[in-house]
């Protein structure tokens, strides 16, 4: 079956926002040019940071208007991650909150893409 292998975010400087997901998420990339940078996740799918100016073919959509979700297993992870993550600069938009769906906190990175860091609540 095919599947979802690779999220690839548009990007200003791949080097600089690289940068930033390695400080993130503790491991180097597996891929690097000048137009495009590859980190191969241990969840899983890979992520892309690829130079905006050269993306074929061109962009239409607004940087910020979707999110990548990472899933963490408790509210203490989302809570840990988040204290990790503001510990390393990361741009906190929301901190951890309480949400309809459980908890959860949002960051961003270099080019104001959304990163949601979230617990599902318990459903007993």
């Amino acid at each position: 079956m095919n599947g979802i292998s690779t999220l690839l975010l548009h990007v200003t400087d791949p080097a600089e926002t690289a940068r930033f997901y390695e400080t993130i998420f503790g491991c180097a990339p597996v891929e690097a040019s000048p137009t495009f940078v590859l980190f191969v996740l241990p969840s899983g799918p890979a992520l892309g940071l690829w130079k905006k100016d050269g993306v074929e073919p061109a962009p239409k959509g607004v940087i910020g208007g979707s999110e990548i979700g990472i899933r963490v297993d408790s509210n203490k992870d989302v809570d840990c991650m988040h204290a990790l993550w503001t510990s390393k600069g990361a741009e906190i938009v929301m901190p951890p909150a309480n949400l309809d769906f459980g908890r959860s906190f949002v960051a961003t990175d270099p080019d104001g893409h959304r990163l949601r860091v979230y617990a599902i609540a318990d459903e007993t």
